[in-house]
């Protein structure tokens, strides 16, 4: 695939990706050999501080505003029954990733839907034996999950690219590949698909406009390659978000999360 043939040097090799239709990946694919052991405990520990400030009991939440519950490192989304909401669920990708690598999860995580109808019913169950188990587990599979979220951002590039312009994928493979010169600018491109995804999806936008990977790509203002990109890269997905916020309903009250979101993309231009 052409898409996949910008890949860098040693450990610094990797492409990005999209949640739909995801290839699960091998534990010892490219996806992970790739990053060193030492590169993925640091990304998967820097998410799980970004979606659960660092905490088992993060691991299983209903933020609120939110009409389904996020649990994992990455706060992978489940849909009750019956909820059809924009974003792309990805919980049900995750627990079918986490079975194909041997992983034996509680049997609640294998239901279709997600069992609570309202961030009530979680709420009232969250010390009970179902989403303590789930947690337990979860504490317990972290590098699993990184592995999950890393082989998502490797699938994303190629989407980003056939969803563009014929004239502008050129300039997102060359953003890319700049952003992906450093560690801190892997970890970047790797959480943002997981914290606000690809940007290929029509019913991901709000008034026409969207705010993903191939938005932040194609925003970028042109810098050097390594730090400054990561530097750029942070700021344009802070611009994108703003754009997200303008643009979004206003019953959503997704002004209150500017700060938060600003916060974590801020993490993009430090070392990692």
């Amino acid at each position: 695939m052409q898409a996949l043939r910008f890949l860098l040097p040693a450990c610094l090799v990797l492409s990005a990706c999209g949640p739909m239709s995801m290839p699960t990946m091998a534990a010892d694919g490219p996806a992970a050999t790739n990053l060193s052991a030492g590169q993925k405990a640091a990304i998967g520990k820097k998410i799980w501080q970004n979606e659960c400030a660092g905490t088992v009991d993060g691991l299983t939440s209903w933020n609120g505003g939110e009409e389904f519950p996020s649990l994992g490192i990455g706060h992978f989304i489940w849909y009750p029954a019956g909820f059809n909401g924009r974003f792309e669920e990805s919980w049900p990708q995750f627990v079918a990733h986490a079975k194909a690598h041997g992983a034996q999860p509680p049997a609640v995580a294998s239901e279709r839907h997600a069992p609570w109808a309202s961030k009530a019913a979680f709420q009232a169950e969250f010390r009970g034996p179902r989403l303590s188990a789930l947690r337990q587990w979860l504490a317990n599979t972290v590098p699993l999950q990184t592995d999950f979220i890393i082989a998502r951002s490797r699938a994303a590039l190629p989407k980003v690219l056939a969803a563009a312009p014929a004239s502008d994928r050129g300039r997102l493979q060359a953003n890319y590949n700049k952003v992906a010169s450093t560690p801190n600018g892997m970890y970047a491109l790797i959480d943002y698909v997981n914290f606000k995804g690809d940007g290929t999806q029509a019913s991901e936008t709000y008034q026409g406009k969207g705010w993903g990977l191939l938005h932040v790509l194609g925003s970028m203002k042109e810098v050097a390659s390594g730090q400054p990109a990561a530097a750029e890269f942070a700021a344009s997905a802070k611009r994108m978000l703003d754009r997200r916020i303008a643009n979004s309903p206003p019953a959503r009250g997704e002004a209150r999360w500017k700060e938060g979101w600003h916060n974590r993309c801020d993490t993009y231009a430090r070392p990692l």
